[in-house]
């Protein structure tokens, strides 16, 4: 583990063309603070590193619509992301005219883990993100992460649905609890991770952010030690691994950090901003 400073360098300015890096950066808790608001250092720094070539690309756990705004506010015109924790990934194109396309989505059925969650977990939150779009919720579950006003149904509804992403949340039970009540739940044929609070977020087996990355990367034929990801949650461990160069922000738990290569200041000390800089030099 490493320490990132100032003087990090990616590679020498007339190196910039050869040394394209496809760039992986989460949102919350990364590029935006927990109350969503983005700084102008972390926000001019990745406008830099779009401007500089780079194939700079959101990796995020929200959903498409919430995502599409830090597309724009970042200056990506052309380009990729991820969203849903990998379970969506987008081709961004100012000339289409939504100003992006679907390129995959990773469904699932979600009623074996929520029978199972149910049962374990009877007055958590539960959300569902469909294969069209639509967020189905009980008890009026709403978050910013989803994009869209959530469609209130009843749990039956939501067993029978076709899922991309399944959120669970509990303002009843402390995280520990959250935690081993999961444990003990031993979910199976889907991939979750775990949040800051008793969040839990649920994909289809195998899909993780790093999963559509590996992806992209390819159809983009960037080699493997030109990958740079940064972020700071539990779902962005795998991303972390994948890349040649993975920066856990500072104020990341002690599994992210140990997953990453390097850390970098908090979100609070703009971070990412000093992440970002040391590609353009």
């Amino acid at each position: 583990m490493t320490t990132l400073t100032e003087a990090s360098v990616a590679g020498n300015d007339d190196q910039r063309d050869a040394n394209k890096m496809m760039i992986a950066l989460d949102v919350d808790g990364t590029l935006v603070d927990h109350d969503g608001h983005m700084s102008v250092p972390v926000r001019e720094a990745a406008q830099a590193v779009v401007a500089a070539g780079h194939e700079v690309m959101i990796a995020t756990g929200r959903s498409l619509n919430a995502t599409l705004p830090i597309i724009e506010h970042i200056g990506i015109e052309n380009g990729y992301a991820v969203c849903s924790n990998g379970g969506v990934t987008l081709r961004v194109d100012s000339g289409l005219a939504d100003g992006y396309e679907v390129l995959h989505k990773a469904t699932f059925d979600p009623g074996p883990a929520l029978r199972a969650l149910r049962k374990r977990l009877p007055s958590a939150k539960y959300a569902l993100e469909d294969e069209h779009g639509n967020f189905l919720s009980t008890e009026r579950f709403q978050d910013a992460s989803f994009g869209v006003e959530a469609i209130g149904v009843d749990f039956q509804t939501m067993l029978e649905a076709t899922a991309v992403r399944v959120v669970v949340f509990s303002s009843e039970n402390t995280p520990e609890e959250f935690n081993t009540a999961i444990r003990h739940v031993g979910l199976a044929g889907v991939t979750y991770s775990v949040g800051w609070t008793a969040w839990l977020d649920i994909a289809a087996a195998g899909v993780t952010k790093a999963s559509a990355l590996e992806q992209l990367r390819g159809r983009l034929s960037i080699e493997a030690h030109r990958t740079v990801a940064v972020g700071d949650g539990r779902n962005d461990i795998e991303m972390l691994t994948w890349a040649r160069r993975g920066v856990a922000m500072g104020q990341a738990p002690a599994e992210v950090i140990a997953a990453a290569n390097e850390v970098t200041h908090s979100v609070h000390e703009d971070g990412a901003a000093h992440v970002l800089r040391s590609l353009l030099r």
